[in-house]
């Protein structure tokens, strides 16, 4: 894997310099609402947690005493668990702004970046109590997400998203909106985030082929893994998959031991709704409570960057488990498996999507809400015998389309879709049988 900033891979987070520089605007401007009587009643309760538990309020004033190894920080921004705490309270009345080249998508893990990188900070976020604390102040920020207030950011001002420039970022031309409407028709921050393609965008390939196989989000290929494991130490260097945790010790776990999974993670500007890549029943669909900002400490330096941490997460975190059974039944059951990263607390299933209820190839499953996430689609043993040429994880690549072509399934060459990699081929000329981008 080539060197690089892994934070501009997914453009969540700026290069290092302009975070710092964000980070103590931020503490400038809210060094006058430090008062504990001022915080959000979610901010207050976590704070009580905090400090009325040895053991995490250890955690917490450790984390930010010690100065995280892999960060090339000039000085250090907070100073104390009270003004992280004021600095995640100002964040709940505001929404993400644009920005040319150092646009903050994920405030909340801007301010928390420094912690998430110390051995105290590791420890800190795996608690299930601190993730539960997150959650209320996650879901706090969501409420004022899902409001009118947060449309202020709807402008056409240098750091509006309706600026020639964000649009141009966005390709806004291709959603659907009212572009005479002051908001473009958006009710909220995330009704403008989760926006829709506009009619005729993203056509499904191969709409007639049950061999194809289609992508399930508008994401970057992160790694390929053929023959996962039950289970396995993805806590490790190489993160590799342990079925069981992945899928959170479902029923079907068993039928999936052996077979391939496909990661691919999400931009800040990318598209943020799942399709069924396959046409098919849903046999289950639940959300599973998890993380929200641990990481990846076995890959060192790299630990605190989200997108080097994308195997791990996909264990632990907040996520996603829809299984649909394949009407092609050389597929069969398949996975998708959304993942909610950093203070993506909200990974919405779409209403249809039940037990029982039969969904054509393309068709919407869901949503994720306010910030970075990456997903998984798990197959069976033998259920694909290629994957399209751009499925496979590059050192550069573009994010595979929603709804175009990712795998085939066995049974022939699909009509019309060539520049594909057999799975035998390729998982013989890679090492591990993966792949990282």
């Amino acid at each position: 894997m080539t060197e690089r900033d892994h934070k501009q891979q997914g453009g969540w987070l700026p290069e290092q310099d302009d975070l710092e520089a964000w980070l103590q605007g931020h503490a400038e401007r809210t060094e006058d609402s430090d008062a504990e009587t001022r915080w959000h009643p979610a901010v207050q309760q976590f704070h009580q947690l905090v400090t009325s538990d040895p053991t995490l309020r250890m955690y917490a004033t450790n984390m930010i005493e010690q100065v995280p190894s892999s960060k090339p920080y000039q000085q250090r921004h907070l100073h104390s668990f009270e003004q992280m705490l004021s600095l995640v309270n100002a964040v709940l009345t505001t929404a993400p702004e644009f920005s040319e080249g150092s646009m903050i998508t994920t405030p909340m893990a801007g301010i928390l970046d420094w912690t998430m990188g110390t051995p105290a900070g590791f420890a800190f976020y795996r608690d299930p109590r601190v993730n539960e604390g997150l959650k209320d102040i996650l879901n706090a920020w969501c409420a004022f997400l899902d409001s009118e207030e947060s449309l202020y950011v709807l402008n056409e001002s240098d750091t509006g998203w309706k600026s020639d420039k964000a649009q141009q970022v966005v390709g806004m031309n291709q959603f659907a909106h009212d572009p005479a409407d002051p908001h473009w028709g958006f009710t909220s921050w995330n009704d403008f985030f989760t926006r829709r393609f506009a009619d005729g965008e993203r056509p499904v390939a191969g709409a007639d082929d049950d061999r194809v196989i289609v992508s399930a989000c508008e994401s970057t290929p992160y790694k390929l893994s053929t023959d996962v494991q039950r289970r396995d130490e993805f806590w490790v260097k190489s993160q590799p998959y342990s079925l069981e945790d992945l899928l959170a010790n479902d029923p079907a776990v068993d039928q999936f031991v052996g077979g391939t999974v496909y990661q691919a993670f999400l931009s800040a500007t990318n598209y943020h709704r799942w399709h069924s890549p396959v046409s098919g029943t849903v046999v289950r669909a639940y959300v599973q409570p998890g993380t929200y900002f641990s990481e990846a400490d076995s890959e060192g330096a790299d630990a605190v960057e989200p997108t080097t941490s994308q195997g791990y997460l996909a264990h632990v975190a907040s996520r996603a488990i829809i299984l649909i059974e394949a009407d092609n039944p050389a597929i069969g059951l398949v996975a998708v498996v959304p993942v909610g990263m950093v203070e993506v607390s909200s990974c919405v299933i779409g209403e249809h999507v039940v037990p029982g209820r039969h969904l054509e190839k393309g068709d919407d499953l869901g949503y994720f809400q306010f910030g970075g996430s990456t997903e998984c689609v798990i197959f069976r043993p033998g259920a694909v015998e290629s994957f399209a040429l751009q499925a496979i994880p590059q050192t550069s690549v573009s994010p595979v389309q929603v709804r175009s072509h990712l795998a085939t399934a066995p049974g022939g060459t699909a009509d019309g879709l060539g520049g594909a990699v057999a799975v035998q081929t390729w998982a013989a000329d890679s090492a591990e049988n993966e792949v990282l981008a």
